[in-house]
Formats: structure tokens, C-alpha cells, sequence
């Protein structure tokens, strides 16, 4: 069963990472790793968990890559859901061969 629209990590990441912590933006990102701005970018709904920021925070021992990744592909697969009815595609015939499943 499909998920009424998965929250974006970003409120995963604020509220059962930073806030816990007491730790700001700034600071998060120096133990991450990372840039101030990724993780800022990440905060505010501006960009979404890259495979890398996935493990920098799995290396921070903040769940693993593949759970912030899964957490992403949902919330990204339901925004883009809600606009299919804007894509306009020819179906095709059913493939044979190796592309067929």
C-alpha cells in the first residue's frame, strides 16, 4: 500500500537527528563531512538524499544508506504521481525477449 505523501527526509533528518543533538545546520554538516549549503539545501526541501549524503549520514550512525535512500525514492515517486497526469506517453506492445521482466 502506497504511502498518503511520504515526508521528505528532511523532517527525518531535523527532528530525530539535529534536534536530539541540540546541533546546528553548521555543525552537523562539519561532522558529516559535507558542505554547509548540501545540508542546508537537504533542511529546506531543495534537494533530496544523494547515494553519498545517504552514507555520510549511515557513517554518522543516523540509520543506514539504504533506509535514507528508500525514504527519498518514496517521497520523490509520490510527487512525481501527482503530476502524471501531465505525462503523456504512447503505450507499447508488451517487450519479448530479456527486457520483458
Amino acid at each position: 500500500m502506497e504511502m498518503y505523501d511520504p515526508p521528505h527526509p528532511e523532517e527525518a533528518i531535523r527532528e530525530g537527528c539535529l534536534e536530539p543533538l541540540g546541533l546546528t545546520v553548521g555543525a552537523a554538516a562539519e561532522g558529516l563531512g559535507g558542505a554547509r549549503r548540501t545540508l542546508s539545501s537537504i533542511l529546506n526541501g531543495h534537494a533530496g538524499i544523494s547515494p553519498e549524503m545517504a552514507i555520510h549520514l549511515e557513517m554518522a550512525g543516523w540509520s543506514t544508506a539504504d533506509a535514507w535512500l528508500r525514504m527519498q525514492l518514496r517521497h520523490d515517486l509520490w510527487q512525481a504521481r501527482q503530476r502524471a497526469a501531465h505525462i503523456h506517453v504512447k503505450p507499447f506492445a508488451a517487450p519479448v525477449g530479456p527486457a520483458a521482466g
